[in-house]
């Protein structure tokens, strides 16, 4: 995986790395909060060795510094009764008292550091500094060398032990540091685990990590539209139409750039809902006073016909093969600025068709007629007919079916588009699932009709807008003609 889809996957899943580093480190806190704190204190003591003189043997006595061996006798037998006890006794620790210590001796100096442990930071200190001296009153025990010479021990600190203002454990900023590099690595690989089980395109977040190309709309998936699927007409103040009539804004955005006023509209594969979406939207253009003509590219399985309930015997391919001229085979829809051109007779040779000078100079025609063209082409990763539409057009928009489209299957047809060097408009997420919080949050603004509106009759359609001046341009032009 390359450094880009990692991130893309990162940018889509960052709720999951998010949650994970949060749990981590709120764990983390609790575990570190109810640890019981432990203090460390350390004192450097060395022991000295006096001898008393010895006349009979011509032993002038002296002092000494007790050597590394006996030092590391002394460390093993530290946690005897020998020592714990009377240790126990000098700190006022009741019998059988736990005492944390430990020495660290150094071979080279002869000495060794005390080191005193405990949840109490004054015990921790008195621990490493009372140490020392029990070992020095104890050590002529472990020694046979020592005892023979009766000599006297003492302790001679070096450095005293303090009470520590701070615990040694649990380290609070390790332990967040530490928690946050878990949580952050465990939140990374779930996601890329989630990245790579999940076969479907199921939010917009997918839709960047597969391409860096915007998201036009998303259209909630609504159960009176499977019944009533021209929603501009028959609910055209619900969410649905309202979905359609934003795609149609974002797409004049995208119109300025290419100045073709013509999409081709199309997706990865069959049933994602790329027809309805086609027709609602050449009616939500029409609605807003522009001339629009939907064609029906779709040569090998035609829907636009059946999906309007108009003839579909002729059409495109009828004035193709010259049989009928273009205007007698385009169908006005009702009393709008919307016409249809069917797809026809199904052709033996759709791809050589839709390729051929004849179709570039009949898009030619509707183009110069029309105010926009809007295209329902075949779906991509079937056929190639929707890459030979859009060179004719200004644009190709992908519609994706959120919960269906398979990422394989967007992958793949944005593949087929790269090999052309080809790039999507943008993307329309099909079938969005709305959640009751937003229909909660939208639903007061749902459009209610009064009493006025439903016992008067309907008002004339308005003047054409700005998006129809250039029909009205033409017109006059060819008035004056």
């Amino acid at each position: 995986m390359q450094l880009r889809e990692l991130l893309g996957v990162l940018r889509a899943r960052w709720r999951t790395v998010a949650a994970c580093l949060l749990l981590v480190v709120g764990l983390t806190a609790a575990v570190t909060v109810t640890t019981t704190p432990n203090y460390t204190a350390s004192a450097r003591v060395y022991l000295t060795i006096e001898r008393p003189a010895d006349q009979a043997r011509g032993d002038a006595g002296g002092v000494s510094v007790m050597r590394y061996n006996d030092l590391k006798t002394l460390a093993e037998v530290l946690y005897s009764p020998t020592v714990m006890e009377p240790l126990r006794a000098e700190l006022g620790l009741p019998p059988g008292a736990g005492v944390g210590v430990s020495l660290n001796i150094s071979e080279n100096a002869s000495v060794m550091d005390v080191v005193g442990s405990s949840s109490d930071p004054r015990l921790a200190a008195a621990i490493a500094n009372t140490t020392g001296p029990v070992l020095a009153k104890v050590a002529v025990q472990f020694s046979p060398l020592l005892s023979q010479s009766a000599p006297n021990a003492t302790c001679v600190s070096i450095t005293k032990a303090a009470a520590p203002g701070l615990p040694t454990s649990p380290n609070v900023r390790r332990n967040l540091a530490l928690g946050m590099l878990i949580g952050l690595a465990l939140g990374v690989g779930l996601a890329m685990v989630r990245h790579a089980m999940d076969t479907k395109v199921r939010t917009e977040a997918d839709l960047k990590v597969a391409s860096d190309r915007p998201v036009l709309a998303k259209i909630p998936l609504e159960a009176s539209a499977v019944d009533h699927p021209l929603t501009i007409e028959s609910d055209p103040h619900g969410a649905h139409a309202e979905s359609i009539r934003r795609l149609r804004t974002n797409l004049m955005f995208v119109d300025v750039t290419t100045g073709k006023h013509s999409f081709v509209l199309t997706s990865a594969m069959p049933g994602e809902g790329k027809t309805t979406t086609t027709i609602n939207l050449a009616l939500a253009i029409a609605d807003a006073g522009s001339r629009v003509i939907l064609v029906d590219g779709d040569l090998r399985n035609p829907s636009v016909a059946k999906a309007l309930g108009i003839e579909g015997g002729v059409g495109l391919t009828t004035a193709l093969l010259g049989r009928a001229s273009l205007a007698e085979v385009i169908q006005p829809w009702g009393e709008t600025g919307l016409s249809i051109l069917a797809a026809g007779e199904i052709p033996p040779n759709p791809s050589e068709l839709l390729g051929s000078r004849p179709m570039a100079e009949l898009f030619e025609k509707l183009a110069a007629d029309f105010d926009f063209v809007l295209i329902d082409s075949p779906p991509l990763v079937p056929v190639i007919d929707a890459v030979l539409l859009q060179r004719l057009t200004g644009g190709l928009v992908m519609v994706v079916a959120a919960e269906r489209t398979r990422k394989k299957d967007l992958a793949t047809a944005l593949t087929s588009l790269r090999t052309v060097d080809v790039a999507p408009a943008g993307f329309v997420l099909n079938f969005v699932q709305v959640d009751a919080s937003d229909s909660y949050r939208y639903g007061k603004y749902r459009y209610q009709p009064s009493q006025a509106d439903t016992n008067s009759t309907p008002a004339p359609r308005k003047a054409p807008s700005a998006l129809g001046t250039r029909a009205s341009r033409r017109q006059a032009r060819r008035a004056g003609s």
